[in-house]
C-alpha cells in the first residue's frame, strides 16, 4: 500500500513504473536495472513514510530515479520524476537553489531525446537563471555562460522558437560576458579566453552571413508593429553594422594569446594569422586578405616546421569559414559507395569553377543538388604557390552526406 501511494505521488500513476515488473515481457529488461529501480523506489517510500512527501532528501532520490529511467530510454516517466524533484528542491531550498541544477539538466536531456525542443529551450532558460543567481565562483559562472551561449547556438540551428536573430546577438553577449569574467580573474592573455573568443568568432560569421531560417522576414521585422520584434531586429542590425571590425578584434586577441603562450612563429599563432586573412577574404576584402597571407608566408620563414605549416595552410584550397562548428561543407573522405563525388576548380580569387558531378547515385540527387548549390556559394582560401594565389583545377572530392 505504501509503495503504491509512493508511486502515485512520484509518477501520478501507480501502475506506470511497476507495469514492466509484473509484465511477462519484463525479462527483456536487464535484471540490474530493475533491481536498481526497485531499490530507489523503496528508498523514496521509506523517506516519505518517515519524513513526509516534502522531505529534504527526496529531490536527490528523484534525480537518481530519473537518471535510471533515462538509461532505459523511458524519458516520459523520467520527466515526471524529475519535475517532482525540481518542485521539491524549490520548496526546500528556494526558487533559485543550486540543488535544482542537475535535475534541470536531466530534464533538458529527456526533452531533447523526445524531440520536444520548445520544452527543452524553456528548461534551459530557467536553468540559466538558476545558475546566474546561485553560482558563486567565477569559474562556475563562466562555465554557465559558455553553456548557455552554446545552447543558443544549438537552438539557432534547430530553429527553436521565433527568436533566430535574437539568439545570435544573445550568443555574442554571453560569450562577451564570459570573456570579461575571465579577464577580471586572469588578465587579458589567459588561455582560458580562447573558448569565449572562438565562440565570438563563430557568432560573428553567423551574424555576418545572417544565415537565419526566417531571413526573408528579417527586414520586415524591423518595420513590424510588434515592438519586441522591432527591438530584436534593431539590436541585430546594430551588431551587424560593426561586424567586420569586431571579428577582426576577436582574431587579433586570439593571436595575441597564442603569441604570448607559444611564440609568434608557433603553429597556433600562424593559424590565427591565417584566420585573420580568411575573415578579410570572406568579407569581400581580397586585397587585405592577400596582404595578411603574404605577411604570414614571410613570417613562416624557411625552417622545416614552418614549411610544413605553410603546406598545411596554403597547399590546397580551403573552404571558409575554417572554424569548428560552422564549416560550410560536409567532411570529405576517400570515396565510398553512396558518396557524392564532385569535380571542380578554385580560382586565384577563391571562387568555385567548372563544377561537375561524377557519381551516379540517383537516390542522392536532392542532396547532391543542395551540396552543389552550397559549394558554388562557398568562398575558398586559394592555393598559394611561390608566394602568389593561383588557380587550382580538377579537384575531386567525395562527400559523405549521410551524417
Amino acid at each position: 500500500m505504501t509503495t503504491c501511494l509512493l508511486l502515485a505521488a512520484t509518477l501520478a500513476g501507480c501502475p506506470l513504473l511497476f507495469a514492466q515488473e509484473s509484465d511477462s515481457s519484463a525479462g527483456a529488461e536487464p535484471a540490474a536495472e530493475r533491481s536498481g529501480e526497485k531499490s530507489l523506489l523503496e528508498a523514496i517510500g521509506r523517506i516519505e513514510s518517515s519524513d513526509g512527501a516534502y522531505a529534504p532528501g527526496l529531490s536527490e532520490q528523484m534525480l537518481s530515479l530519473g537518471l535510471a529511467l533515462q538509461q532505459q530510454e523511458r524519458h516520459g516517466e523520467a520527466l515526471d520524476v524529475l519535475k517532482r524533484g525540481v518542485h521539491l528542491a524549490r520548496i526546500n531550498n528556494g526558487l533559485y537553489s543550486v540543488e535544482q541544477i542537475p535535475l534541470l539538466e536531466a530534464q533538458i536531456q529527456s526533452y531533447m531525446a523526445l524531440g520536444e525542443y520548445s520544452e527543452a529551450d524553456d528548461r534551459q532558460s530557467y536553468l540559466y537563471r538558476v545558475q546566474v543567481r546561485s553560482l558563486s565562483s567565477s569559474e562556475e559562472r563562466v562555465a554557465a555562460l559558455l553553456r548557455q551561449a552554446d545552447w543558443q547556438y544549438r537552438a539557432y540551428h534547430l530553429s527553436m522558437g521565433m527568436q533566430g536573430l535574437g539568439r545570435l546577438t544573445t550568443m555574442w553577449e554571453l560569450y562577451a560576458q564570459a570573456l570579461n569574467e575571465i579577464i577580471d580573474e586572469d588578465g587579458s592573455k589567459s588561455p582560458r579566453l580562447l573558448d569565449p573568443l572562438q565562440g565570438m568568432l563563430r557568432t560573428q560569421y553567423l551574424i555576418a552571413a545572417n544565415q537565419d531560417p526566417n531571413a526573408n522576414n528579417n527586414v520586415a521585422m524591423a518595420f513590424s508593429s510588434d515592438y519586441s520584434a522591432q527591438q530584436e531586429a534593431s539590436r541585430f542590425y546594430a551588431y551587424r553594422s560593426q561586424i567586420y571590425e569586431k571579428g577582426r578584434s576577436v582574431i587579433v586577441s586570439i593571436y595575441d594569446i597564442h603569441k604570448t603562450a607559444h611564440g609568434a612563429g608557433s603553429p597556433q599563432a600562424a593559424e590565427a594569422v591565417a584566420q585573420l586573412g580568411d575573415w578579410a577574404l570572406w568579407n569581400g576584402k581580397e586585397d587585405e586578405a592577400d596582404e595578411v597571407y603574404q605577411i604570414l608566408l614571410t613570417e613562416l620563414g624557411a625552417s622545416d616546421a614552418a614549411k610544413a605549416m605553410e603546406a598545411r595552410i596554403f597547399d590546397e584550397p580551403m573552404p571558409l569559414p575554417d572554424v569548428d562548428g560552422i564549416r560550410p561543407l560536409p567532411q570529405t573522405r576517400s570515396a565510398k559507395p553512396g558518396d557524392i563525388l564532385l569535380e571542380f576548380g578554385v580560382s586565384a580569387e577563391g571562387r568555385v569553377t567548372d563544377l561537375v558531378r561524377q557519381d551516379g547515385n540517383a537516390d542522392r540527387d536532392d542532396q547532391a543538388y543542395r551540396l552543389m548549390r552550397e559549394l558554388r556559394k562557398t568562398i575558398f582560401r586559394p592555393r598559394y604557390e611561390a608566394g602568389q594565389p593561383v588557380e587550382t583545377e580538377k579537384l575531386v572530392r567525395a562527400y559523405d552526406v549521410t551524417q
